[in-house]
């Protein structure tokens, strides 16, 4: 029971990310094009996916944008034929930008803030899994204020400071049943805060041609003083002391990008980027209690994750003056080695397909959606701490709206 609970605990989810906790849904118009942006001007959004390009930017922008997320897994435990899903549920990541710069000057000025990682699944409280996790809600919310310079008509360099302000609420049960045969209810609730940056080149290699490099930095990010609150019959209640508060940090990984945009003709816009994700600085989850029993102890978790990466491409088509025709896709490979999938991060090697629109809705208003589609391969796993032992199937559809304001 002790090894059961302390390994359940130690699945936090906010302290043990995934390449599927990278929320990558930072603009409308990148979305529609596989998630392209780096080698491109196209709105505010440069502030995340180049900061190098922001100065190069023709006009100043105001956006806003979200991208509800429709997370749908299935899981199947070995030795049944009874499948299990989540709940539905629904994220809401949203990304909003503001650029701003006098005319003809060199230089202009930004500021992002958005939500590069975060999850929210329920797989409610009697599923075969339950004493790894019930449910999730996790935020990580950026602010990045960002300037950037022109250095000549061809290339300009940018970079933004990044604040990281997160939240955490997870449940999950523990193997402790009463005298009416019901588990105990753990929860671990928390908010925390990181610090990095963004930074980026923007070249203009030819009149057709873009080439941009970003780099966001690892933010290591802290939480202290989270609420741990156990429900135990009364019999163990001195050994799970509650209210508890626990303490625990992980290093959000760095991004490389580079990216290429290719002008063939005034209506066709291409594009494909290549990101590489530094998962590898996850070696360990740490816990520590503030108050420990001989139950409840600090712990110290291996995770070991590995490098990750995926490809993007996408197009662009201008039917009209006012109408904008999108298409893109990608793949992305996972950072969870075999031994350490976990049902709050299911996560395996994925592809991905995106359409979108943009519309003129007046001179300076323009109205754009995405729909994307994300299909994680099936990944049959035992978890080597907590031995849960299955096979995950995953699907993602995520639509979304913004409105950008330029003038």
């Amino acid at each position: 029971m002790r090894r059961i609970l302390f390994i359940g605990l130690t699945l936090l989810p906010f302290l043990g990310l995934a390449q599927g906790f990278q929320v990558n849904l930072h603009g409308e118009k990148q979305i529609g094009m596989g998630h392209t942006g780096t080698g491109l001007l196209q709105d505010g959004a440069s502030v995340l996916f180049n900061p190098g390009a922001v100065a190069m930017l023709p006009e100043n922008y105001i956006q806003g944008g979200i991208s509800p997320l429709f997370f749908n897994s299935a899981f199947l435990a070995a030795g049944s034929n009874q499948q299990e899903n989540n709940k539905n549920q629904v994220a809401t990541p949203f990304s909003v930008y503001g650029v701003w710069g006098p005319e003809k000057s060199p230089w202009k000025i930004g500021l992002g803030v958005y939500t590069p990682f975060g999850g929210l699944t329920d797989w409610g409280t009697s599923w075969s899994g339950k004493y790894a996790l019930e449910s999730l809600n996790l935020k990580a919310i950026y602010f990045q204020p960002t300037i950037s310079y022109k250095l000549c008509n061809t290339i300009s360099i940018g970079a933004g400071f990044v604040y990281n302000h997160a939240s955490v609420d997870l449940t999950k049960a523990i193997p402790t049943a009463s005298s009416t045969g019901a588990d105990g209810q753990a929860e671990l609730k928390g908010s925390g805060k990181g610090y990095g940056f963004n930074a980026g080149v923007f070249i203009k290699a030819s009149e057709k041609v873009n080439i941009g490099l970003s780099y966001r930095s690892k933010v290591n990010t802290k939480i202290d003083g989270g609420a741990a609150t156990f429900m135990v019959p009364a019999s163990l209640s001195a050994n799970f002391p509650s209210p508890n508060t626990f303490s625990s940090s992980i290093p959000l990984p760095a991004t490389a990008s580079l990216g290429v945009g290719y002008y063939p003709t005034s209506n066709w816009t291409v594009a494909f980027d290549f990101q590489y994700v530094n998962w590898s600085v996850y070696k360990s989850l740490d816990f520590v209690y503030g108050q420990t029993t001989s139950t409840l102890q600090n712990t110290h978790s291996p995770r070991n994750y590995q490098n990750a990466y995926d490809f993007r491409g996408g197009a662009q088509y201008k039917t009209s003056p006012t109408v904008a025709l999108r298409f893109g896709g990608g793949y992305a490979s996972t950072a969870v080695k075999d031994g350490y999938v976990t049902p709050e991060a299911p996560d395996a090697n994925r592809i991905y397909g995106t359409l979108g629109l943009g519309y003129k809705l007046a001179k300076r208003l323009d109205l754009d959606v995405s729909l994307e589609f994300e299909h994680l391969m099936s990944r049959t796993q035992t978890n080597m701490e907590s031995n849960l032992s299955g096979t995950f199937k995953t699907d993602v559809t995520i639509p979304g709206l913004s409105l950008a304001y330029h003038w």
